[in-house]
Parts: structure tokens; sequence; C-alpha cells
């Protein structure tokens, strides 16, 4: 695992991609959203 200096934990491509499709997805509960948001703020931004 790298270390990516004072921006903390950073969100894998792949668990970025699952969170994005629980967002979208309106079937999916308000804690799926929630744990799904928390884990898109961690993704730096693209470049």
């Amino acid at each position: 695992m790298t270390k990516r200096g004072s921006r903390g934990e950073v969100t894998s491509k792949k668990a970025a991609t699952a969170a994005s499709q629980v967002l979208r997805d309106p079937k999916s509960s308000k804690a799926a959203k929630s744990a799904a948001a928390s884990a898109l703020t961690q993704r730096p931004n693209k470049k």
C-alpha cells in the first residue's frame, strides 16, 4: 500500500465505480448511499 502524504485514505477506482453504481440505483438504501458517498469523497479528482 502506498502512502499519499497528508491526503489520507484514497478509495480505489474499482470501489469508486461500485459506489457510483450504488448512488445511481434508486433502490439502494439510505445507509448504502451514505457509505458510497463517503467512499467517493476520498477519491482523488480526475485530471
